[in-house]
């Protein structure tokens, strides 16, 4: 039974058809049908029953399913306990956002792609909230107030950013100088997320509203700078506009704690080598040669 047929046959099961997980594993749709029939001859049994809409489980296929994915993550964990000191392979899949990403971290991913010529490392750059493993993704890169959530979080940096408007939406509206004054106050958001201020030894949540929201933190400054709103926006957007006058700090009294910049994964007994080696690398980025601008400083 060959291990690459077990692990076609757990992203197909995962992703929910041949299209994305041949997408995930960056093979053709044939490659993955083969393996599947050749797996499926070999025990004997259909695990997967082919649809219009994709392919769905059979009962012997959810059974197998687990063993499947078990059997890989041991043979990922043998192949470590066995290669030179410092080697990786496989393939890494990590989501990282693209405000920030391609200038911040994109140039760590090619360094360890150079230390480490036997790692695919597949990159998807998207400010949307990414399901790492309905999506199949190893670890992502996420900037902010991190959420509840089942997923293991690392700690990478700080990220620094304040409250701004534009000098016209001040004069219109004028400008908070409390928190509980917000709520009176035009919010461009990223969603339905908090504010945090702090008020000396004490953290003030806030849960702003307003009409204009953004994935990413450009579209944000854009609104801002169109007078749409109040924004909370990372210092590496908004120092420009700062240092130009067309965006002014708003309630300066009242700062927001520093935000993070964190790797996430699945939660698991112990991290994959090659997670552990790309956490390094970041901390030891931040560490060394802090990125300017609100990411570190």
């Amino acid at each position: 039974m060959e291990i690459e047929d077990l692990r076609t046959f757990v992203e197909v099961a995962d992703a929910g058809g041949v299209s994305p997980a041949a997408r995930r594993l960056g093979i053709s749709k044939s490659m993955v049908s083969r393996r599947l029939i050749r797996l499926e001859a070999e025990l004997g049994v259909q695990l997967l029953a082919r649809t219009t809409r994709g392919a769905a489980l059979t009962e012997e296929g959810i059974t197998f399913r687990d063993h499947a994915a078990r059997v890989c993550a041991e043979i990922d964990a043998a192949r470590e306990t066995i290669l030179p000191s410092g080697d990786l392979r496989g393939r890494l899949r990590i989501a990282v956002p693209l405000s920030f990403g391609p200038s911040h971290f994109a140039h760590v991913l090619a360094d360890m792609a150079q230390r480490h010529p036997q790692l695919h490392i597949h990159t998807s750059y998207s400010d949307r909230f990414v399901d790492l493993i309905a999506e199949g993704f190893d670890c992502a890169i996420r900037i902010g107030y991190l959420q509840d959530s089942n997923l293991v979080a690392r700690r990478i940096g700080p990220l620094y950013g304040k409250l701004v408007a534009s000098p016209d939406y001040i004069r219109t509206h004028g400008a908070p100088e409390t928190p509980e004054e917000l709520a009176g106050h035009e919010a461009l958001m990223q969603g339905t997320e908090a504010w945090q201020f702090t008020d000396g030894d004490e953290v003030i949540t806030v849960h702003p509203r307003g009409r204009f929201k953004a994935d990413n933190a450009l579209a944000l400054a854009a609104a801002a700078l169109a007078g749409l709103g109040i924004a909370w926006i990372p210092d590496g957007v908004t120092h420009e506009h700062l240092a130009s006058g067309a965006l002014v700090p708003v309630m300066t009294r009242y700062p927001p704690p520093p935000a993070g910049i964190y790797l996430v994964r699945p939660a698991g007994q112990h991290p994959a080598r090659k997670i552990r080696v790309l956490t390094d690398m970041l901390i030891a980025c931040f560490e060394e040669a802090p990125a300017p601008l609100g990411l570190g400083r």
